[in-house]
């Protein structure tokens, strides 16, 4: 790194790597399509139909109570009204699940929009570091409910096998996260500007009136702050539970309704599967995999499985493409205002 900015050929390669996964992805995906059927496929998402609309509209739901979780690690005082962040929060998603950007460039994003509303720098880069701890550590206890309800349910050789497989997954997760949150404690961002810059160099962190130790305190006065980290996990909880409603609709829509618990169940596995693919763009193919093994432990067809995934695939692109126009519109206009500024 020069500067504190990522040399051009390492982006080039961490590009190249994104696009590779993504196109590995959609390889394996296409496959399962054509190796499942893709008429009996098509034929049950033809089943959804319109039920997608109510789909789509239902995952607002879970976004409302993801933002409510990030809202309490915001500053009170000079904090967005609900519906700017939640116009963020689906920017925010938008990114992560569309673009190839490991799951991670729409929390940048996400910081930057929070900036120019008028949040502290400070406050908008710790707020989003806090909440993408809150985010994982809840899907971590919302994977180990879903296990927990599985083999609950049966202990069959196929569902064990299932269980120690996502657990294994979820394990290296845990231990990762509690080696992000050890960095978080000792100073993160003053050791990633000492050993080279991270993605934030000094100098940028400067013009935007921060500095990496404000940042680091920001981030531990957060954590001290035990009413507003542990409701923003609770609401963060609630959002997980609350997507397994999109898999329960989705079998209602396709005519193989199944239970609240099963709905979770899948979810839960689902989203575990996804965080363990993170540098998969979107965890195409992967996911759609999982479902077929996860959808079988309940009696699931290949084919209506892969119309799960696929529609939720499809619920994506309905929500995440207007918000990638939206957030292009946005620096637009702001790009355009700031050329019209008289010169100083």
């Amino acid at each position: 790194m020069a500067n504190g900015r990522i040399r051009p050929g390492r982006k080039r390669v961490i590009r190249l790597a994104l696009s590779l996964a993504g196109l590995l992805g959609l390889a394996l995906a296409t496959f399962l399509v054509a190796d499942h059927g893709a008429a009996a496929i098509l034929a049950a998402m033809m089943a959804i139909g319109w039920g997608l609309a109510a789909v789509t509209a239902f995952h607002l739901a879970p976004m409302m109570l993801a933002n409510l979780s990030w809202r309490e690690l915001l500053p009170r005082e000079g904090r967005p009204g609900a519906l700017a962040l939640l116009w963020i929060r689906w920017i925010r998603e938008s990114v992560n699940t569309l673009l190839p950007v490991a799951q991670l460039g729409g929390d940048l994003v996400c910081a930057r929009l929070v900036y120019l509303r008028g949040v502290p720098a400070v406050s908008a880069i710790g707020s989003m570091v806090v909440d993408l701890t809150v985010s994982v550590l809840t899907q971590l206890a919302f994977v180990a409910l879903g296990l927990a309800l599985l083999l609950q349910r049966s202990l069959d050789p196929a569902v064990v096998a299932v269980v120690w497989s996502v657990a294994a997954g979820m394990g290296i997760l845990l231990a990762a996260m509690a080696a992000f949150m050890l960095v978080q404690r000792i100073g993160m961002f003053d050791i990633a500007i000492r050993i080279g810059g991270g993605l934030l160099g000094s100098g940028a962190l400067a013009r935007l009136g921060a500095t990496a130790a404000e940042i680091d305190a920001a981030i531990r006065a957060l954590y001290r702050d035990k009413r507003a980290f542990w409701t923003a996990m609770a609401w963060r909880l609630a959002d997980w539970i609350a997507g397994a409603g999109e898999i329960w609709l989705i079998m209602y829509f396709l005519g193989k309704p199944v239970g609240v618990g099963e709905a979770l169940i899948l979810e839960s596995l689902g989203t575990g599967v996804r965080s363990a693919a993170f540098l998969v763009p979107g965890a195409i193919g992967v996911l759609e995999a999982s479902f077929i093994v996860f959808g079988g432990l309940f009696g699931i067809s290949a084919a209506d499985s892969l119309a799960l995934a696929l529609a939720k695939r499809v619920r994506e692109l309905l929500l995440g493409l207007p918000g990638l126009l939206a957030w292009q519109l946005a620096e637009g206009r702001r790009i355009w205002l700031r050329r019209r500024e008289p010169p100083a």
